[in-house]
């Protein structure tokens, strides 16, 4: 062990006796917390976890439900459904869908899930819920500032979902709110208030993002326990880690944008807007650039894709290692493609923007770039199938689901190849094709690494177990679903379907797909029923699910199986347990799995 480990390793051990002092002190007023300080207002990281998911949970049903409604409209245009006209009145006249509230839908699908869903969702939950469980921390490094990020997160909820009922209806641009349909209120209904409640929103929600990422940072460069050096830390940690430098770095970009795009609607600046003529008005602005938004909004839009993907595939290689009961293949390896992903992620926002007149020499700067990121995506695909080969797997709900990721993961991520050429993406680009890519390597995918996790760490949060009948269940209909949604949309994509259209039924080039997309509004349909299956699962099991009896019910070797079944506020009621060893050895010197607590021993065989 080098001499720096060592001197880390005793910093480490006086801020854990430091540490555990202060939480021996506080130790006694456990017990009378009130409703308000334990459920609501909450600093124990692990309730906020818990908060982050629940709410995530609620946005995925409405998010999801819009999808639904969307999906009604594309694949019956012809028919006209009265339920929904009693439901939205003037934005389902006659029980069909409105081109107006058609656009809603889908601004607030993309939207809800991207961000409200995917990331804070998705970090929020296990980022809060593993890193101090994980490293052998007694708490996030800043509890109120953890606690003021998911206040924040449910503002920003609160705001958005109050869009949805303003009487001109919520924000209609498309959920990358490009201006200048989005800066002109007199552009349409969907450019009225309901886009500045989304812009409001959006940087309360940034706000959240950047908070937490800052204290998943500190903590885990600053709160590991003895031993803990950062190549023993599990692969979730790092890609948790690498998440929230990405957020930190992009999301503030994200916000000027916003808050600019807030300017020109409400200030009469020219950020976005020039030479502007809208219903025969010649319009005063001049000077701003409407493309300026698209670098703005893509410089975060790019990392936003790997924020959401990270922490999903650091789950998914804990998850399988766990239930290969192997060693996951290439630690160094993984750990290093995480560090060039996130580097990479910052290189290559112009992608999107290949049809917006950028200069073809400096796009193919971007295809380059583009490309090389497959590099390190195969370098994991490689890592996770190897750690697959001959293991002895279980095939546990979580396992499953991580198992589906990485099938999810190859098969839209080679899709990316095709769109990440530009010469290509003139023809594919705003088309089905780029929305079959993105649905199945961004959307699918992380939920997929999502539903693992909560499979997964269930037993940890709540001390019972989900039921595997209905997790089969979920898992078979969402993968086949999900297939038999996106996949046939890469070849209407092909025939230049464009995206974002209503109706097609009287576009005879088009009209050959109509039988496909009945056929895709079915499934989706199908597949919602599946996650309300999940939702029913996730609740009932909190109060009535079957009781975990061991702290290490799936014989995994990371630190947050050492706690009680139900840890309380500090984690462990002792001493934080010291490391010893890395978070991988499985099937070792014929033992099943030694917990990275055990010290090596004399004769102990080298991983």
């Amino acid at each position: 062990m080098s001499s720096e480990t060592i001197s880390h390793g005793h910093a480490a051990e006086a801020s854990v006796h430091s540490h555990d002092s202060h939480e021996a002190h506080g130790h006694d007023h456990h017990h009378e917390e009130s409703f308000l300080s334990k459920y609501v207002f909450s600093t124990d990281h692990k309730m906020i976890g818990k908060q982050f998911l629940i709410t995530g949970i609620i946005w995925a049903i409405i998010g999801g439900l819009f999808s639904v409604l969307f999906r009604l409209q594309l694949g019956y245009p012809e028919m006209s459904f009265p339920v929904l006209e009693d439901l939205f009145g003037k934005w389902a006249a006659g029980g069909r869908i409105s081109n107006e509230f058609y656009y809603a839908l889908v601004t607030m699908h993309g939207t809800i899930l991207v961000f409200f869903v995917l990331t804070a969702g998705l970090s929020g939950t296990f980022a809060n819920i593993l890193i101090p469980l994980q490293i052998g921390a007694r708490d996030m490094a800043s509890g109120f500032m953890n606690m003021l990020s998911y206040w924040f997160f449910f503002l920003a909820s609160v705001v958005m979902f109050a869009s949805l009922f303003i009487q001109t209806g919520p924000a209609s641009g498309g959920w990358t709110i490009y201006p200048p349909l989005s800066a002109l209120g007199q552009a349409s209904e969907g450019s009225k208030l309901g886009m500045d409640f989304w812009l409001i929103s959006m940087a309360l929600f940034i706000v959240s993002s950047l908070l937490g990422g800052l204290n998943y940072i500190s903590t885990i460069l600053n709160l590991r326990t003895k031993g803990m050096s950062m190549t023993r830390m599990p692969l979730t940690m790092w890609a948790i880690f690498f998440t929230a430098v990405l957020g930190v770095l992009s999301f503030p970009v994200l916000l000027s944008g916003a808050v600019l795009l807030l300017f020109d609607r409400n200030l009469g600046t020219s950020f976005y807007l020039s030479e502007i003529v809208v219903k025969g008005e010649i319009l005063p602005n001049e000077g701003g650039s409407a493309i300026l938004f698209q670098h703005l909004f893509w410089f975060l839009g790019h990392p936003e894709v790997y924020i959401i993907l990270l922490p999903a595939m650091g789950m998914v290689s804990e998850i399988l290692s766990v239930n290969s009961r192997k060693p996951i293949f290439g630690y160094l390896a993984m750990v290093g493609s995480l560090f060039a992903i996130c580097i990479l992620a910052f290189l290559v926002w112009a992608h999107h923007m290949f049809v917006t007149g950028l200069n073809p020499f400096l796009g193919a700067f971007f295809v380059l770039l583009t490309l090389l990121i497959a590099v390190p995506s195969a370098i994991k695909v490689f890592n996770w199938l190897t750690t697959l080969w001959r293991g002895n797997i279980r095939f546990t709900p979580g396992m499953l689901f991580s198992i589906g990721f990485v099938s999810l993961f190859i098969s839209g991520g080679l899709t990316g190849i095709f769109l990440g050429n530009s010469t290509l993406d003139i023809h594919l680009h705003d088309t089905y094709f780029v929305v079959a890519h993105f649905h199945i390597v961004m959307g699918v995918a992380s939920f997929f690494g999502m539903f693992a996790g909560v499979y997964h760490w269930f037993p940890k949060m709540y001390g019972r177990y989900l039921n595997n009948t209905m997790a089969y269940i979920h898992f078979w209909v969402t993968l086949v679903g999900s297939y038999l949604i996106f996949w046939p949309m890469h070849y209407s994509g092909l025939a230049g379907m464009p995206r974002r259209y209503t109706d097609w039924s009287n576009w005879q080039s088009f009209n050959q797909f109509q039988d496909m997309n009945r056929f895709i509004s079915t499934v989706a349909m199908i597949v919602f029923a599946a996650q309300l299956l999940f939702v029913f699962n996730f609740f009932y099991s909190i109060f009535k699910g079957r009781k975990v009896t061991s702290t290490n019910p799936w014989g995994a070797n990371t630190l947050e199986w050492t706690t009680p079944i139900n840890p309380g506020h500090g984690n462990w009621p002792g001493d934080i347990p010291e490391v010893h060893r890395w978070a991988y050895d499985y099937g070792k010197d014929g033992r099943e799995f030694i917990p990275q607590t055990e010290p090596i021993g004399a004769d102990e065989s080298k991983h």
